[in-house]
C-alpha cells in the first residue's frame, strides 16, 4: 500500500494541529464513522472550510492508502479526553480506519500498518487502545459488535500475526529470501524453505489480477479471478 505525507498546515482552523511536542506512548484506533469516505477524503475534511470541529488525527487508512496528516511527534485532538499532559490526546498516535470500500482489505492494510509502527518502536499490542478507552464513546464502532468488542479482539489477533511474520522474517538467512517476479514485473518477496516458496497470497494474486478477501474469523483466504 502506498503511504503519503500531506500535513495540514500549522494555524489551521479551529486548532487542529496545535504543534504541541508528543513523545508518544499508545497507538490509537478509530473508525471515521463515515461509510462513503476515502482516505483522500477525510485528509482534505481537516481543512475544509465548512469543518467548525475542534478534532483531528495522525494517520487515516482505506484500502489503497494510508495519509500522515500530522507529524507523530506532534499531537492531534483524536481521543475526546481534554488537554491534560496525560490524556490520550497528548499521549497516543490516532489513526482513523475509513468505512468505505472494500473494508477487509482495510482493515489488512491497518493491522500492517500498525504492526509496522509498533516493531519500529519495540511496542506489542498492549499498546493499542481504542478511542472507547480514553472517552467512552463506541468507537471504532465496526469492532464494537454490541459491546463484545469482537471486532477489536480479532484486530488486536490480526496484527499480533503480522508481528510475529516481522519477527520471523528478520530471523530469516538473507540467503533464503527470494523475489517474486510475475508477468516480468516484481511484485513482492518471497521465503525459500526446503526447496518451497512462501509468499504473501495478496501480492501474487493481486498482480494477476485477481481479488483477494481475507475472513478473521475462519481465517480463511479467498482468491476470486473471473474468467475474461
Amino acid at each position: 500500500m502506498n503511504y503519503r505525507k500531506d500535513y495540514i498546515p500549522k494555524g489551521t482552523a479551529n486548532n487542529r494541529r496545535p504543534g504541541l511536542a508528543m513523545n508518544a506512548t499508545t497507538i490509537t484506533i478509530h473508525n471515521t464513522g463515515n461509510p462513503s469516505s476515502s482516505a483522500a477524503n477525510e485528509r482534505a475534511w481537516l481543512t475544509n472550510g465548512t469543518n467548525s470541529r475542534t478534532a483531528s488525527f495522525h494517520v487515516v487508512v482505506d484500502e489503497r492508502e494510508v495519509i500522515e496528516c500530522i507529524p507523530l511527534n506532534e499531537n492531534a485532538w483524536h481521543a475526546g479526553d481534554g488537554s491534560g499532559a496525560s490524556s490520550g490526546n497528548r499521549t497516543s498516535i490516532g489513526i482513523e480506519i475509513c468505512e468505505s470500500g472494500n473494508y477487509a482489505k482495510t482493515l489488512d492494510n491497518a493491522a500492517t500498518l500498525v504492526a509496522s509502527m509498533l516493531k519500529e518502536r519495540g511496542w506489542g499490542v498492549d499498546r493499542l487502545r481504542r478511542h472507547y478507552d480514553w472517552s467512552g464513546k463506541i468507537c471504532p464502532r465496526l469492532m464494537y459488535d454490541g459491546g463484545a468488542w469482537t471486532g477489536w479482539g480479532l484486530f488486536k489477533a490480526a496484527v499480533q500475526a503480522k508481528l510475529n511474520e516481522r519477527v520471523a522474517d528478520s530471523n530469516v538467512k538473507k540467503d533464503v529470501i527470494v523475489s517474486v517476479v510475475v508477468n516480468g514485473k516484481k511484485v513482492t518477496d518471497g521465503v525459500l524453505d526446503g526447496g518451497t516458496t512462501y509468499t504473501p497470497a495478496r501480492a501474487v494474486a493481486e498482480a494477476l489480477g485477481a481479488k483477494v478477501t481475507w475472513d478473521a474469523k475462519t481465517k480463511t483466504v479467498t482468491i476470486t479471478k473471473e474468467d475474461v
